[in-house]
């Protein structure tokens, strides 16, 4: 063998081993960084489920049902004052005039019974109260929190990714038996991983999807259900 030839050998042989490693490296390297964007874009899908939640508790605690359509959720809780809440009036008049005297030093029952305070029903915008209370917030890069704007609420709808996408959680709301007496409402909202993960390898998402499907749990995100009442999530 001259030694020209020696060299091409050598040279297609390290080329063939190049190719090789890096067959290695893609096939075990890929499902791994499947499995990091999976864990991602479920972290991503749980913040949204979480704040849809807290909007369907509180629908439920306004109008006495959970909601079916996106449109009525975030329009009715938005828009309406309708959420009845009791809050406490001082009346200053009825206050004693002693300069020692510390309205917060007398348990609340007995500042009522002497007419210092008075409880009162009143009705506010469910969104804002929730908003007041700090129960829908935004987590920045940084670590920081903010309220959330009108129109991340209205957004929750739509899933996180792809990137870009327009295409909402399943929603659905309704009744169901419960011991056998009585109807209680309930909700589920949802997303498989076929949506979430449609722009990833195909052939991941569906040994993902078996191996979830094969061990008895549901194949994506989600909370509630409609046929118990539950409204806890898989991502908890």
């Amino acid at each position: 063998m001259n030694k020209t030839v020696r060299i091409v050998l050598e040279v297609v042989l390290a080329v063939v081993a190049l190719g090789l490693a890096y067959f290695l490296y893609a096939s075990i390297s890929k499902p791994v960084k499947f499995d990091e964007e999976y864990n991602k874009r479920g972290a991503a899908c749980a913040v949204k489920l979480k704040a849809i939640r807290t909007l369907e508790e509180s629908y439920k605690q306004t109008y006495g049902c959970y909601c079916g359509s996106f449109d009525t959720l975030f329009n009715r809780l938005l828009t309406e004052d309708s959420l009845r809440i009791t809050v406490k009036v001082v009346n200053y008049d009825k206050l004693p005039s002693d300069t020692n005297f510390v309205l917060e030093e007398i348990p609340e029952l007995e500042a009522i019974k002497k007419g210092y305070i008075t409880r009162k029903d009143t009705l506010v915008n469910p969104i804002k109260q929730l908003l007041e209370t700090k129960k829908l917030m935004v987590t920045e890069a940084d670590g920081s929190e903010r309220l959330m704007t009108e129109q991340e609420i209205r957004n929750l709808r739509y899933l996180p990714y792809p990137l870009g996408t327009k295409e909402e959680f399943e929603i659905h709301a309704g009744q169901v038996e419960a011991n056998g007496a009585f109807m209680v409402p309930v909700v589920e909202v949802k997303v498989d991983i076929d949506r979430l993960m449609s722009d990833m390898d195909e052939q991941l998402v569906v040994n993902k999807k078996d191996k979830l499907v094969s061990g008895n749990k549901y194949p994506g995100w989600k909370f509630g259900s409609m046929t118990e009442s539950i409204t806890e999530g898989n991502f908890e």
